[in-house]
């Protein structure tokens, strides 16, 4: 039984997956953030242009 459960490895792969899962959402979360702030100093400097 000891043996079996040793050469399972279905819960190392389900660990493997989601540790890929992760680092691609904390990729997703960065990109965003980023291109938020973009947008932010853009619309910034948009409405400076347009008031002054």
């Amino acid at each position: 039984m000891l043996g079996k459960f040793l050469r399972n490895e279905s819960a190392a792969t389900a660990i493997e997956y989601s540790l890929i899962a992760g680092f691609i959402a904390l990729a997703i979360i960065a990109g965003v953030g980023m291109t938020g702030e973009r947008l932010l100093a853009l619309l910034g400097s948009l409405l400076t242009a347009l008031t002054g």
